[in-house]
């Protein structure tokens, strides 16, 4: 994957966005929550490299700072799709009609919800705090993988080695770990990175809007949205936000891509690729193989 021009920049401003969200704010080069009035939206220098907000505090050092909320609380809503979504997506596969049924009526009433109110009334009912705002969204994001995890799964479920694996006597669990879940790990893999872009537009979206963080903590949202009721003073403010918000989701959709191009689907559906169960079809070809070679 990392051959791809663009993987290898998604993964490098990945690192950076990662490394910022441990060290960011013990990096950054002034208080974040210091207030300055004789520097109110102050333009960049050598003291303030992106400048001043409406209270004089560095629009760098917020920046730096607030990484680590935004970036953990959009893996927190990511990891509660995850764990829930891509589990549910497999086990209905094997456990039957009915709970096959069951689980696709609960998702698709998640899907008929609408995500924003969702989000607030659930903020409201556990309390307004970034953790508890982006539990919603995690549930939000639960139809999303197990659709694609049931769907892969029925495709590497129905597979000839699979049938021989369950005819041998393989247990479920055994057929799912070692003949199934390896070949859904791709899917899921490029699902997790297009969700964590999502999610982090989320988390912007509810901080800009307020919801689930108190001033003065710093979050890219909160800062995006404090330049822009201030933008007839400073027109060049919410760019700096807005670009690093960006260019963070553009590198995890660029790193799914990359990722789906070199894993697709089609390669992993060959039946060699299975080092345990040869299927009789690839009996069959390595036998024609061998008639050849030995024609030849």
């Amino acid at each position: 994957m990392l051959r791809l021009p663009s993987a290898r920049i998604a993964v490098a401003i990945l690192a950076v966005i990662l490394f910022l969200a441990i060290f960011g704010s013990a990096l950054a080069p002034q208080n974040p929550l210091a207030i300055d009035a004789g520097a109110l939206y102050k333009g960049p220098s050598l003291h303030h490299l992106l400048g001043t907000d409406y209270l004089g505090r560095d629009v760098l050092s917020r920046l730096m700072a607030g990484t680590r909320l935004s970036v953990l609380t959009a893996f927190e809503a990511v990891g509660i799709g995850l764990v829930i979504g891509a589990p549910l997506g497999v086990a209905t596969v094997f456990l039957g009609r009915w709970f096959d049924f069951t689980a696709n009526r609960v998702a698709d009433a998640l899907m008929t919800l609408p995500s924003i109110f969702f989000a607030v009334a659930v903020t409201a009912a556990l309390g307004n705090g970034l953790v508890q705002a982006m539990f919603p969204v995690g549930i939000l994001l639960i139809p999303g993988f197990y659709r694609v995890t049931r769907a892969a799964t029925l495709e590497f479920g129905r597979a000839q080695y699979v049938e021989a694996a369950e005819l041998l006597g393989g247990s479920k669990l055994h057929v799912i770990r070692v003949h199934v879940l390896r070949k859904v790990l791709p899917t899921i893999a490029v699902t997790t990175a297009t969700a964590a872009a999502g999610a982090l537009l989320a988390v912007s979206f509810l901080t800009f809007l307020g919801i689930g963080v108190q001033p003065p903590t710093p979050t890219w949202g909160g800062v995006l949205s404090s330049d822009l009721d201030y933008l007839n003073l400073a027109p060049w403010a919410p760019f700096i936000p807005g670009a690093l918000i960006a260019i963070t989701v553009g590198a995890l959709n660029a790193l799914a891509d990359a990722y789906r191009d070199r894993a697709g689907a089609g390669a992993l559906l060959s039946p060699v690729a299975d080092p345990v169960i040869k299927t009789h079809s690839t009996l069959q070809a390595l036998e024609a193989a061998d008639d050849r070679q030995t024609a030849a």
